[in-house]
């Protein structure tokens, strides 16, 4: 009988713990208004993740319990992030530098996972910098400190890496940023130390080089993430303080930004994204926005600014959007991803000014 009183009481009093901390987790900050844009458009804040329990299923009562009396799991969590893909699958992967390895959130089918090569000899992972995938969603990530690019199959397998020669040197001095272009059969990578831009076939052979040391066109001081769409080939020459839009064959076409502290101008531009309309997307590290631009690099509009609210940065850096136009920012110094979504010219309106 005292034992079934016991066993009673001590779900009664994890039951009142679990009440009281169930009000507590109510109190949630409330996402930032909506930003209306010209012509019915508009960027509406989605949600943030940081760690592996947000990635969890709808958890029932009695594993709450568990974690009431027990404690709750430790959950691996982003340390220090740096870029983000979204696969053809929606998974978000993140390459953390401060964890040595790669984050792979899945939240349709309620799974993560962790990639890390650790102790392997020339094959270690160091310093995971930018991550991009191809058609088969396997999984592309440069290491700037190993100056190589390595590839995972897209359940993480490690396949091979890329930049490896004879004697322990490659031809990367520090690969930074990585797009691949599935259609094309083609890879293209930056080397920010030798200020130029890599082009690979996919088993990772030099076909071109594009670019060297200056300001000019097709010039680059510090070049680091890039982009890839349609025809055209975005890269960010991070110390001219610019994006530079060239075409495939590295042809240069126009360029937005500039030093400055006047709208338009930019300190430390990272991530960069185009959306369904052609807006290019840069992350600026240093004060913490996202500036829009159009294709004649006008500024349209931005959004963010430093702080650790929602809808705030802390030293920003990657940026991915993905079919759907979901923003994905990586909010580095707060240790966790901001996506957003933008709603572009309504339907009725597709024959207006753009």
């Amino acid at each position: 009988m005292r034992i079934g009183i016991s066993a009673c009481c001590i779900v009664l009093l994890a039951t009142a713990a679990f009440a009281s901390k169930a009000k507590k987790e109510k109190t949630v900050e409330p996402a930032p208004p909506d930003v209306l844009l010209e012509g019915g458009r508009k960027l509406h804040f989605e949600r943030t993740f940081s760690s592996e329990k947000e990635v969890e299923g709808k958890r029932g009562f009695f594993t709450k319990l568990v974690d009431v009396i027990a404690g709750e799991p430790d959950h691996p969590h982003l340390v220090r992030p740096y870029s983000i893909a979204v696969d053809s699958r929606g998974r978000a992967i993140v390459t953390d530098p401060g964890a040595n390895g790669i984050h792979i959130f899945d939240f349709e089918n309620h799974k993560y996972k962790f990639i890390e090569r650790r102790d392997k000899g020339r094959e270690s992972m160091r310093s995971p910098q930018c991550v991009a995938v191809d058609a088969q969603d396997n999984i592309y990530v440069s290491d700037s400190e190993a100056g190589k690019v390595f590839v995972f199959e897209a359940g993480g397998k490690f396949r091979r890496t890329i930049g490896s020669l004879k004697g322990g040197e490659g031809y990367f001095k520090r690969p930074t940023g990585i797009a691949v272009d599935s259609s094309a059969k083609r890879i293209y990578v930056t080397d920010t130390l030798r200020d130029k831009i890599f082009v690979l076939d996919m088993d990772g052979a030099v076909l071109q080089s594009i670019g060297r040391r200056g300001n000019g066109e097709v010039e680059f001081n510090l070049p680091t993430e890039l982009l890839v769409r349609d025809q055209d080939l975005f890269v960010v020459d991070a110390m001219n303080f610019r994006v530079q839009f060239l075409n495939r064959s590295g042809g240069f076409e126009t360029e937005v930004g500039r030093l400055g502290d006047s709208s338009g101008s930019m300190f430390r531009p990272k991530g960069i994204g185009v959306d369904s309309e052609g807006h290019l997307y840069v992350v600026d590290g240093l004060w913490g926005v996202i500036q829009v631009f159009d294709r004649q690099g006008r500024l349209l509009y931005y959004f963010g600014t430093r702080g650790t609210g929602i809808g705030e940065f802390q030293l920003p850096a990657g940026l991915f959007i993905d079919h759907d136009d979901r923003i994905f920012v990586v909010d580095s110094f707060n240790r966790r991803i901001q996506v957003f979504r933008y709603f572009g010219l309504p339907k009725t309106a597709q024959g207006g000014p753009q």
